[in-house]
């Protein structure tokens, strides 16, 4: 598919400066029927990104998290070229005024991640990647960083409240890393993964506009990840997955043998 990548980056940047940052902290909460948060801002910036992005491509569909599971099926089960967005990663966050929240894009052609974009608009930083080509933070490359550290000095990005109870208790009292940190958008903790902001990564249940444009940022910046399973993490599905991963490869597998995870 023939992608303006810089066109397509600046729409999810302008779309995000002018719907969603006017309204950070001050628009209402509601709770859909799974107890998660939906701002009219979620609503919006669908609307305006689906907009946006049909006129530029028209041949390409999109899945948004704002949609009925029947719709999202149907497009996901169609085998076309779609767009997956989470309008607003970090919804919690952002209705409350914590500066930490992102927008999630990615191209999904023939079951596969060809185009990810994160932006998070607080910090003006839009992180992107294309399949093989590599990812860059505001145009600068992101590469492989060996940082050198074992799993007990290393800062862990660590969602509790979705882990097995047994590992969520074991992971507290039986610390195995340095320390710990719960942002809030699980798109933008990839990435925060990829540039080297955080060392390891755990999340028990995300969904496919959760991680589909993280992931891949995180792969061609030259990190790893995997379910807690040790499968390959992105599937054509709308499943819940986990996600394990660190950038440095080493730790990578040192987090994996700690997790009892045999990767396939």
């Amino acid at each position: 598919m023939n992608i303006d990548f810089d066109h397509l980056k600046d729409i999810v940047i302008t779309v995000s400066k002018t719907e969603l940052l006017p309204r950070f902290n001050s628009v209402k909460r509601n709770y859909k029927a799974d107890g998660s948060i939906v701002t009219e801002a979620d609503l919006i910036m669908q609307n305006r990104l689906s907009i946006a992005l049909q006129k530029a491509y028209p041949d390409i569909k999109l899945l948004g998290e704002e949609m009925s599971a029947e719709q999202q099926q149907t497009l996901l089960s169609s085998g076309s070229p779609l767009w997956c967005l989470d309008p607003v990663d970090g919804t919690s966050n952002f209705a409350a005024g914590v500066p930490y929240f992102s927008v999630s894009l990615a191209l999904i052609e023939e079951g596969q991640v060809s185009v990810g974009i994160v932006y998070d608009p607080i910090r003006d930083e839009c992180f992107s990647a294309r399949k093989n080509k590599g990812a860059t933070l505001n145009g600068k490359p992101l590469t492989v960083q060996q940082i050198g550290l074992s799993l007990k000095r290393a800062i862990a990005l660590i969602d509790f409240k979705r882990l097995p109870s047994e590992l969520a208790s074991q992971l507290v009292t039986e610390t195995p890393y340095g320390s710990q940190r719960s942002l809030g958008s699980i798109a933008l903790e990839l990435c925060w993964i990829a540039a080297g902001r955080g060392h390891i990564y755990l999340h028990g249940n995300q969904l496919l506009w959760d991680y589909a444009a993280a992931l891949l940022i995180l792969t061609e910046a030259g990190g790893h990840a995997c379910t807690s399973f040790g499968t390959p993490l992105l599937k054509n599905t709308l499943t819940p997955q986990s996600t394990v991963a660190a950038l440095d490869a080493k730790l990578f597998n040192e987090w994996c043998q700690y997790l009892n995870i045999v990767k396939s």
